[in-house]
């Protein structure tokens, strides 16, 4: 039996090689690869690559990339590797393939600015990411032959953000866009801050290889940075203070000062948020919006991006959530994260049924997207698609689950009187953000096991009793907690868990996702973090009255989410998330600037009583 299942995988291996290299031999004989400069409006040159089919009984549409991350490998007899990834459906419906190095990377000329700010009513040769996907398009359209004079414009994460920009280009030729993890606010929910709180992994991992300037235009990626520990929680903890964390980062990373510089979300961060101007999108611009419910680092931006474009724009606007972290719709199958099955091969079902039919639509004409709807997500628990038109959908109604003494979590108002849980936040011990030792930070946390977590003193577990029919959840969720503090400031960690039957075991037959003990899982369904100083506002920072009880609201990224009969929905609430958030130190002094010194231990009620009776407010979707 061993050895057949091992000859079997040989030959599954062997029939993939055999037809990656069928794609690769294809791509070459029916495409030519041309790479050119194209010229801004202010002199500026672009570097492009144009994939263009050799021979083709149909005028071709173009589809645009634009990256900050090299549109390698170089060179006209050099190909990408479309052929591992489902860019192969285009090439087979004869795009024009266009990638681009944006301004100040890589081998295009002039400045970078990270997520430049979009301008109104530019003038002569000013410019910003709109008008270079204006020049860009307007050169292609009159430059590349066989085109049929329709665009499209399409990216992950950063190159999300470039495809909101080319949403605002109002370029004519321009048809469909399609923002995937979209960068979109950076301050209030993507990548490097949460409701002000400073996601410190992930942006110390990124700017300490991103951030390098590049004096000229070059091939060559930047280096690694040398850490001296894989186990990023030693690393961090050790490395200290933000202060001190500057010093490793250096004085050359211009972003970098910019995030010490700019602790508030001021105008230069709010200058830098997409929302605030896609109300400049056109009617005839049809936008695509796609994103990761388990999305580490763009999972607001998909929501929160979708949500704006449908209350300032007139445009053809749709969303797809799928189950899968970052870009893993465009990579791999999407059966599984981590430890938790999806039960399907998500990524594949969406590649073919929703983003290859949406651009075949509105740059070929081809095609029906009516079961493309409003809403296409992917709810976790049942494993299954849903349509919706509109999001959050029709039907939800928001339910009040209330904390309680010895940790439920019912319907009920507390009748009790001067009642609460406390625990003691202590930066030196902060609570860490996965159970395991890790180098970088892991895309699996955002379903893993939060049993590590719910046996720390310094985190409150409320649970209902066992859910006897299937309870669903479709849209945010609001956590309302009454807090006392015993200092000035601390941050607030509130977790969505789906707890699993103790006999819960997965089909041993699956060929996809581990062997981890699933009996009584605490999955991680949605988790988020505010720092309290910005509990009023973000852009407005305010002291805690020590020991006074104070109203904390906070807004978790959307959920969808079927907690099963036999399953239990718990609540977790801590003040560290470490170090994939920064340590508060607990007093309200400016934390990029604080030392060892300032950092505190802080005695942290959360009230459950009938005056202050904290809540999580969710969105239940009534069952058909």
């Amino acid at each position: 039996m061993k050895n057949a299942l091992i000859l079997l995988l040989m030959c599954l291996c062997a029939q993939s090689a055999f037809a990656q290299n069928n794609d690769s031999a294809w791509v070459r004989k029916h495409y030519t690869k041309r790479e050119v400069y194209i010229t801004m409006r202010d002199g500026n040159r672009l570097y492009t690559a144009v994939y263009a089919p050799k021979k083709s009984s149909e005028k071709s549409p173009i589809l645009i990339n634009r990256t900050p991350y090299s549109i390698v490998p170089y060179g006209n007899d050099s190909f990408k590797a479309f052929w591992n990834t489902h860019w192969m459906a285009y090439l087979r419906e004869n795009y024009i393939i266009v990638l681009q190095d944006v301004r100040g990377r890589m081998m295009s000329e002039g400045e970078f600015v990270d997520v430049r700010p979009y301008k109104y009513n530019k003038q002569g040769r000013e410019i910003d990411e709109a008008s270079d996907t204006y020049d860009t398009i307007d050169w292609l359209i009159k430059n590349i032959n066989n085109n049929n004079g329709k665009v499209g414009v399409f990216g992950i994460s950063y190159p999300g953000f470039y495809s909101t920009m080319a949403a605002l280009s109002n370029h004519p030729a321009l048809k469909a866009v399609s923002p995937q993890a979209p960068v979109t606010d950076w301050y209030a929910g993507d990548d490097f801050h949460h409701n002000g709180a400073f996601m410190l992994m992930d942006a110390f991992n990124f700017y300490t290889i991103f951030g390098k300037p590049r004096p000229e235009p070059t091939k060559l990626w930047n280096t690694n940075f040398n850490y001296t520990s894989k186990d990023n929680y030693k690393y961090y903890l050790e490395a200290g203070t933000l202060k001190d964390i500057a010093k490793l980062v250096g004085d050359s990373i211009q972003f970098w000062k910019n995030l010490y510089a700019h602790p508030d979300y001021d105008q230069w961060w709010q200058e830098r948020n997409t929302r605030n101007h896609v109300q400049n999108i056109p009617n005839d611009v049809a936008t695509l919006v796609v994103g990761g419910l388990f999305d580490a680092e763009d999972l607001f931006g998909a929501w929160r991006l979708y949500e704006s474009i449908e209350q300032k724009a007139k445009n053809d606007n749709r969303i797809v959530m799928g189950p899968w972290a970052h870009g893993y719709w465009a990579k791999g199958t999407g059966e599984n994260l981590g430890n938790v099955r999806f039960g399907s091969k998500t990524a594949e079902w969406y590649q073919k049924n929703i983003e290859v039919p949406f651009f075949n639509y509105h740059l070929k004409d081809k095609g029906d997207i009516s079961g493309i709807k409003e809403a296409n997500v992917f709810f976790t628990g049942s494993n299954e698609w849903k349509t919706f038109s509109k999001w959050p959908p029709q039907g939800v109604s928001n339910t009040s689950m209330y904390l309680q003494p010895g940790g439920e979590l019912t319907e009920s108002t507390p009748v009790h009187r001067n009642s609460f849980a406390q625990y003691t936040s202590d930066p030196s011990k902060p609570v860490l953000y996965t159970e395991d030792v890790h180098f970088k930070r892991v895309k699996e946390y955002m379903t893993d096991d939060q049993r590590f977590a719910s046996r720390r003193p310094d985190v409150l577990v409320f649970q209902t009793e066992i859910l006897n029919e299937d309870f669903t959840l479709a849209g945010p969720v609001v956590a309302n907690l009454f807090a006392s503090i015993s200092t000035t400031d601390a941050d607030f960690v509130v977790k969505i868990i789906d707890v699993f039957p103790d006999t819960f075991k997965y089909d041993d037959k699956a060929t996809t996702g581990t062997n981890y003990p699933m009996d009584g899982y605490q999955m991680l369904v949605r988790g988020e973090v505010m720092r309290g100083r910005y509990r009023n506002s973000l852009t407005s920072p305010a002291a805690f009255v020590p020991n006074e009880v104070t109203e904390v609201k906070l807004t978790l990224p959307d959920v969808a989410h079927t907690f099963k009969k036999g399953h239990r929905l718990m609540v977790q609430i801590q003040s560290s998330w470490f170090p994939l958030v920064d340590r508060n130190p607990q007093q309200f002094v400016n934390i990029y600037t604080a030392d060892k010194k300032d950092f505190i231990k802080s005695d942290i009620g959360i009230y459950h009583d009938a005056e202050r009776a904290s809540t999580v407010v969710l969105p239940v979707l009534k069952q058909n």
